[in-house]
């Protein structure tokens, strides 16, 4: 638990400096008439046109779409839990039910791209916040509860696959400060936006941290290594009496649902953007037969694959710690801290501090993405396509 909540704390104070740090270059450079809307063309600006498309483009990319797969994949557990609440011997499959999300993703992805996000962020906070209340609230019912079992709070398997998953885990947890798209947020603030992003981010990690550590610790206080990637799947362990009440279940799974939607919708906006910039023609408005009929049709087939990979491969864990170690580290712990050094060409300490931290995270980008691809085969393994789990 210890190492747990020093990587969490470790990952929100790198994360809250590298976002401040981006956050003044986009600053710095509208103030010098060169306002960039998107990541891909901040990285154009600062490292050059060839580095920036072998790079952040392919990064942010995986990143999108790995939150749209994660998201679709997730929404598909949480109306299978919640279906299974009221019908415990019902024999719906996930992928089913992975493919009831999609559906409704197909329609809620032909909404207009957003122009500002603050109707979206509160809602996410809102849900964010009972869903917490729900976890910590069942946590500590089901760790006072008789029927729970036995904790224990030992590491198991061998000294290879603790290492492995030691850096498994630290992928993931790049996942749970990831953002990947912080330039484009920075873009629906309305101007002067100095001193903005920093209030945000004040907020933003209040919350981040009141929530994610409280969840976290009451979790492993509960179930001790048997705490699940989804704690609700200890609340309502299969085959056995449910540990909590089916309410606190039921709410708690819509919260997760409810913020699957938008993180999904969010997350889908770059790609569709640069689909539409490269199926558009804009001569003809933006609504008009020309330019609806492609939008409707690559929307459409972007979120189906979305949702046939998530289908196909239900392994949360891993599309989380292959997104952390290939998408967030380099894009959240590491491009923030060079472009910065490039831009500002600070003093020898704040240079080098900066160096050694993305030098640090590069590392441990390069050592997740093998702990990660090497936890997919042996789950490839396990697993077949389309599992129900």
């Amino acid at each position: 638990m210890g190492c747990g909540v020093l990587c969490l704390i470790v990952g929100a104070a790198v994360t809250f400096y590298s976002y401040n740090l981006l956050s003044i270059v986009l600053e710095r450079l509208e103030l010098e008439g060169n306002r960039h809307l998107r990541f891909r063309d901040l990285a154009r600006d600062i490292i050059g046109p060839r580095w920036a498309s072998f790079t952040v483009a392919p990064m942010q990319f995986a990143v999108c779409l790995g939150s749209v797969i994660a998201s679709t994949l997730l929404g598909g557990q949480s109306l299978k839990f919640i279906y299974l609440i009221y019908h415990p011997n019902g024999t719906m499959k996930l992928y089913e039910f992975i493919i009831v999300f999609g559906i409704a993703m197909l329609f809620l992805s032909q909404m207009p791209s957003f122009h500002s996000l603050r109707h979206i962020n509160l809602f996410s906070l809102i849900l964010c916040l009972l869903y917490s209340l729900c976890a910590v609230g069942g946590s500590i019912h089901a760790g006072h509860s008789k029927l729970n079992a036995e904790k224990d709070y030992s590491l198991t398997g061998s000294s290879v696959s603790k290492v492995f998953g030691a850096f498994n885990s630290v992928a993931i947890i790049a996942t749970t400060y990831g953002n990947g798209i912080l330039p484009e947020i920075q873009a629906t603030l309305s101007p002067p936006v100095s001193g903005k992003m920093f209030k945000g981010l004040c907020i933003c990690y209040t919350v981040v941290i009141s929530t994610f550590f409280s969840v976290a610790a009451s979790g492993y206080w509960a179930f001790g290594n048997r705490a699940a990637g989804n704690i609700f799947n200890n609340f309502a362990p299969t085959g056995e009496p449910s540990l909590v009440p089916n309410w606190l279940l039921f709410t708690g799974n819509i919260c997760v649902l409810l913020q699957l939607f938008a993180v999904a919708l969010v997350y889908s906006q770059p790609t569709f953007e640069v689909l539409e910039g490269k199926s558009g023609d804009t001569n003809h408005g933006k609504f008009s037969v020309r330019n609806l009929i492609p939008r409707l049709l690559l929307r459409s087939v972007y979120v189906s694959v979305a949702t046939v990979i998530a289908a196909m491969l239900p392994f949360f864990g891993d599309i989380n710690a292959v997104m952390g170690a290939f998408g967030y580290m380099p894009l959240d712990f590491v491009f923030p801290l060079l472009f910065y050094n490039i831009t500002f060409k600070p003093s020898k300490m704040i240079f080098w501090i900066n160096t050694l931290i993305a030098v640090i995270f590069s590392i441990l980008g390069v050592l997740g993405c093998i702990a990660a691809i090497r936890q997919i085969s042996i789950d490839a393994n396990s697993y077949k396509l389309f599992a129900n789990i």
